[in-house]
């Protein structure tokens, strides 16, 4: 077994959805099963106009043939598993690349080196005391690393099913992505000592299947994280705000949501609510 890359790009010829499978042709077949019961990092196209780079992490459960199409196969991602990093890991750092092991570098499927997998997510997931620092990691101007010892390694996965860790990782990257606005109600509130009034919110729980990406977070003040949370409050696919029929003062919730009615989201579509997590809100949880 081994850690890996898979290479995404929205809006390709192939059904990828991140969190849940990742599809690919049979020719990468033998090569991703090096890949089941491992991580691998999610990383766009060099070419692709302002690149996002390394932007995930997840593990790979299963492969399957692919059920609509033949030839074709899907990498089952764990549930659970799938971490959104934030900052997005670019290429290259200081002019080096990241991912040092370039030979294949035009596969969409290919390993990953445990030194290399530890520079990324050192670089992407920043903020816990588990992991090396970027500083602890071999050099960004070395030519090449020595294969990172299993001691280093153990604790990088280990972080990345850490509950607390896992929290803080997808609170930052939700939050960046809204640029800490609520997105019902447009607010932007940042306490004396810097930190933001917004919260990270969960539109499909993780307790009840839901991923740690931002497609299925939003930003929320704590009153419309409450109201969300209860089903008072929900968003349709076109991001309307909506509001149940059983809130009891609906004159102050109206009076709270931004003058568009629509949920502020991310400019960028990849980073927007997923219909799917919106879909299974609405239905479990929303009250009509």
């Amino acid at each position: 077994m081994t850690f890996g890359v898979f290479m995404h790009k929205d809006g390709s010829i192939y059904d990828d959805i991140p969190e849940v499978h990742y599809q690919f042709p049979k020719v990468y077949l033998s090569r991703a099963k090096q890949m089941v019961d491992n991580w691998i990092v999610y990383r766009e196209p060099v070419k692709l106009p302002q690149s996002k780079g390394f932007f995930a992490v997840a593990k790979v459960e299963r492969i399957i043939p692919d059920p609509d199409m033949s030839n074709r196969y899907r990498a089952i991602i764990q549930e659970g598993s799938y971490l959104p990093f934030s900052p997005t890991v670019p290429h290259k750092v200081d002019g080096v690349p990241v991912e040092r092991d370039l030979a294949n570098a035009q596969a969409a499927v290919r390993p990953l080196s445990n030194s290399d997998f530890a520079r990324i997510i050192a670089l992407g997931l920043p903020e816990d005391d588990t992991l090396p620092r970027t500083g602890d990691l071999e050099p960004l101007n070395r030519v090449q690393d020595p294969q990172m010892p299993f001691e280093i390694e153990r604790p990088i996965v280990q972080s990345l099913v850490n509950r607390p860790f896992r929290d803080r990782a997808f609170r930052r990257a939700v939050l960046n992505a809204y640029d800490g606005r609520c997105a019902v109600t447009g607010w932007k509130l940042v306490n004396g000592g810097g930190r933001l009034e917004a919260e990270a919110a969960h539109i499909r729980p993780v307790e009840r299947g839901g991923p740690d990406s931002v497609r299925n977070g939003l930003a929320l003040s704590g009153t419309a994280h409450w109201m969300f949370d209860r089903g008072l409050i929900g968003l349709s696919d076109d991001l309307d705000i909506l509001i149940s029929r059983q809130v009891n003062d609906r004159p102050s919730v109206e009076a709270i949501i931004n003058k568009s009615g629509k949920a502020l989201a991310p400019e960028r579509l990849a980073l927007r609510p997923h219909p799917a997590f919106l879909g299974w809100h609405r239905e479990h949880c929303f009250k009509r």
